[in-house]
């Protein structure tokens, strides 16, 4: 039987401007790569948020590897990876010492897995150049670099390839691939970029001012359209958009 990462019933989230979150009910599996689709302020950023523990619901009940006490989802949370909107980052250091600070900040005393990240993302050569200095294709990239360093076992991305060019869309692409195949790593990406998130996910989630309107997977999308825009799209037509 596999193991949910991620569950929620009845999630809501509201605002003294509005309802970010309606009755949201959802799960991950363990391996899933899940892809998460909505319009700006459909509620994914809040979502994602309150899995981090940066944005407590209004009411409904959120698990995490099962667990769902206070105490218990604050442990659980040291086994997830974030990059939710952009990566902070500081300007005047390099690489290695932006991971550095984070790994004080994350308890990590592994002095190489600094150096291991830096390798996955392709980074490993940047050398003393200064973040400040680097294209948004390369903070986005020491953006995840940052996010694994706890080694996740469930890894959350906000728009991980807004504003890439093409070739950095791909690189990201690669790496997601290789933690979701070669190391296990469950995955729940947003991304506006349709057509590249059909590239990797196996499950996607459709939000719609706060309200989860559809989930299907890969196998099924293939069935009732020619592409995840197109089902999209019709979907939300439907929703009375």
């Amino acid at each position: 039987m596999t193991a949910t990462v991620f569950e929620a019933e009845g999630l809501s989230k509201e605002y003294p401007s509005g309802v970010a979150l309606d009755q949201l009910c959802m799960s991950i599996e363990a391996g899933d790569v899940y892809g998460f689709v909505g319009e700006n302020g459909a509620g994914k950023t809040t979502l994602m948020r309150i899995i981090g523990g940066l944005v407590h619901p209004t009411a409904g009940r959120m698990a995490l590897f099962g667990e769902q006490s206070k105490e218990r989802l604050a442990s659980a949370r040291r086994r997830i990876g974030f990059l939710i909107e952009r990566p902070s980052l500081y300007p005047h250091m390099n690489a290695m010492e932006n991971l550095g600070f984070y790994c004080r900040i994350f308890g990590i005393r592994d002095r190489g897995r600094g150096a291991e990240v830096l390798k996955l993302v392709g980074l490993d050569e940047a050398g003393p150049k200064k973040t400040g200095e680097y294209s948004l294709g390369m903070r986005q990239r020491l953006g995840i670099a940052v996010a694994l360093l706890n080694r996740p076992e469930f890894l959350v991305l906000d728009e991980p390839v807004n504003g890439l060019d093409p070739a950095g869309i791909v690189e990201v692409r690669h790496i997601l691939e290789h933690l979701s195949h070669e190391q296990g790593v469950t995955l729940l990406i947003s991304s506006h970029i349709l057509s590249e998130l059909q590239l990797l996910a196996g499950k996607y989630g459709f939000i719609h001012q706060g309200r989860l309107i559809q989930e299907i997977s890969a196998a099924e999308l293939q069935q009732s359209a020619p592409n995840l825009e197109q089902y999209y799209m019709d979907l939300i037509g439907g929703s009375g958009r």
